[in-house]
């Protein structure tokens, strides 16, 4: 008997979350874009917390075309900076959302603090059969001095995930997934929809 195929629209402009999402979820998994959906819109992130604004996005997608989607939203979230940039990453240094502005930004409020610990923060709001589920992925770690790496995007040269050496912008993407709060939180999504199948 053939595997069903389970297909979402996955509720983001961002390339490179698409790109690090389909290298984590394989068969019979399939992944649909805004852009592929025929979608064109910029979704707000008004709120507080990941997973208001990660509820945002999967719910207008879901209104617009009625499918089974998920959305994440991502922060860093820095201890010294009373968990700043946290909900704001993207636009921590303004709304041209420029991570390079962003981690200047972050190294500089930082400065030459001793206490460099921080951690991703990765909520999934996935809507399946009509009803909203979230899923939560967290990677510990410490921020760098200088940045490091070309791989990845955001703040990844200047984050290292405890128990690696290097940065997540010096790893490729096999080695990215063993650490990742991505990766974490959609494993959760997969084992939750793996388990709906077989109900």
């Amino acid at each position: 008997m053939a595997t069903q195929r389970i297909t979402l629209v996955f509720a983001t402009n961002n390339q490179n979350k698409v790109k690090e999402i389909r290298s984590i979820l394989a068969d019979p998994f399939e992944i649909i874009t805004l852009t592929e959906s025929g979608i064109d819109i910029d979704i707000p992130e008004p709120h507080d917390s990941l997973e208001a604004n990660a509820s945002e996005k999967s719910s207008t997608i879901h209104r617009l075309v009625g499918k089974n989607c998920f959305s994440e939203d991502t922060g860093l979230e820095v201890i010294a900076l009373n968990g700043e940039p946290g909900v704001k990453s993207v636009r921590y240094a303004g709304e041209g959302r420029d991570f390079q502005e962003n981690i200047n930004k972050l190294l500089a409020n930082l400065g030459s603090q001793s206490n460099r610990k921080a951690r991703f923060r990765t909520v999934v709001s996935l809507i399946w059969e009509e009803q909203e589920y979230l899923f939560e992925g967290i990677c510990d770690g410490q921020i760098t001095q200088d940045q490091k790496g070309l791989q990845g995007f955001g703040y990844d040269p200047i984050f290292i995930p405890d128990g690696a050496i290097t940065t997540f912008a010096e790893m490729g993407m096999e080695e990215k997934n063993k650490y990742s709060h991505r990766k974490k939180a959609i494993a959760k999504l997969v084992s939750f929809l793996q388990t709906k199948l077989h109900e």
